[in-house]
């Protein structure tokens, strides 16, 4: 059991990991914010920090694994909620733009750092993107017998979407969002349909 110093240090831990993802928006990105900025909202002194994280790029790094942990916990939900019935494609497309709406700053760092100037930023996203896509290709090769090489050609391009989907969605209104979704469940719809008649056709 936790005792009571290791409960306040994880305690005050999670207090700078919110407060950073609180202050991000559209025009803030990680890099932009400061170790000062992020103490006060968390309401501890700078000096504390780095009791928790040694430099501002460590917290960024545990964002972006947290980031990239929620947003697949989350569409694992989705797949499980279209297994009691109903469609896997529109179910977690639906999870996916709740995210986005309850907790964006979650997608948000991801978006950010992938193309950032810091390297480690860029490869601690990239390895959250290839979490993805390879839980994707091995549910989809389970699910809807996939060859190996044809449902890792299928995560990639849905991932690809969906990604591509949700920055553009970050900052839409309610109803752009529902247009937007409903387009992405067609373009879904339509690499999983081109991978079903590929795969058929490689059977023959």
């Amino acid at each position: 059991m936790m005792g009571i110093r290791a409960q306040q240090k994880e305690k005050t831990r999670r207090a700078l990991v919110d407060a950073a993802f609180n202050q991000l928006n559209a025009e803030r990105s990680f890099s932009s914010l400061s170790l000062r900025e992020v103490a006060r909202e968390a309401k501890i002194a700078p000096t504390s920090f780095y009791r928790h994280f040694k430099d501002m790029n460590e917290l960024g790094l545990t964002m972006v694994d947290e980031g990239g942990l929620t947003l697949r916990q989350m569409m694992r939900k989705g797949r499980q909620r279209a297994e009691a019935g109903g469609s896997v494609i529109r179910i977690s497309v639906d999870t996916f733009m709740e995210v986005l709406e309850s907790n964006p700053n979650v997608f948000r760092i991801l978006l950010h750092e992938r193309s950032g100037t810091s390297a480690p930023f860029r490869a601690a996203v990239a390895r959250e993107i290839e979490h993805f896509i390879s839980e994707l290709a091995h549910y989809t090769e389970a699910t809807a017998k996939r060859s190996p090489e044809l449902a890792r050609a299928q995560a990639e391009a849905l991932v690809t979407l969906v990604f591509n989907a949700g920055a553009a969605a970050l900052d839409m209104k309610r109803v752009d969002r529902k247009i937007l979704a409903d387009r992405l469940v067609i373009q879904l719809r339509m690499v999983a349909k081109g991978s079903e008649a590929l795969q058929h056709k490689m059977d023959k």
